[in-house]
């Protein structure tokens, strides 16, 4: 492939920034995203913090009952990057990184997808990621250690895909679709290309 898990808990973060519009919990039930599994609670004890943690595939986010909608989406966004920040910097090992792809196979692609072997390599610095379909072999580049692990498991679908359906025709876009990050995570991989596109000013003296 040229150049959204597990369990993690965020922390509590302050929202202090909350709008005043007064909700009681009983009058917004938990409310779930059906694409990206993440659950909102809301707490009339909770006054001036933000929470988040994995329960299985769902991403729990814990909020002020009397946060407006805006800051609700606002929040979860914030907290699903922090998440994502803490997990990236645990690096998985080539055996875990296979137990990674049978499990998004058999979330997305119905088990379909069954590599051989997958693991990190360092001589692919202009692709993300690579794989041999003869060989049911899938590579991915070390550049993507530490970036969050929703878009590790994109590139990974990315090269499962390729055991199904070789070239990048609409029958392989097709497949991915069945990932609800496909797109944030094709934009935080243009992102990093654009980024090593930039010139590099120089470094400032100091006085």
């Amino acid at each position: 492939m040229p150049a959204d898990p597990s369990p993690g808990f965020a922390g509590e973060t302050s929202a202090r920034s909350a709008g005043h519009h007064q909700r009681s919990a009983a009058s917004h039930p938990p409310r779930v995203s059906a694409t990206s599994a993440v659950e909102v609670r809301r707490s009339s004890r909770r006054s001036r913090t933000v929470s988040a943690y994995r329960e299985g595939d769902r991403t729990i986010v814990l909020i002020p009952a009397r946060m407006s909608e805006a800051e609700e989406q606002r929040w979860v966004s914030v907290m699903l990057d922090k998440l994502a920040a803490q997990e990236s910097k645990r690096i998985l090992g080539d055996s875990e990184l296979v137990e990674r792809a049978e499990r998004l196979s058999d979330l997305y692609f119905d088990g379909r997808a069954r590599p051989v072997s997958v693991r990190w390599v360092t001589n692919q610095n202009t692709r993300w990621g690579s794989c041999t379909p003869a060989e049911g072999s899938i590579r991915l580049s070390h550049r993507l250690q530490g970036m969050p692990e929703y878009v590790v498991d994109y590139v990974l679908l990315h090269e499962l895909a390729h055991l199904l359906v070789p070239g990048h025709g609409p029958r392989f876009w097709r497949l991915l679709e069945a990932y609800p990050r496909t797109e944030r995570a094709r934009g935080y991989l243009e992102g990093v290309v654009a980024a090593d596109r930039l010139p590099h000013l120089p470094a400032a003296r100091s006085e």
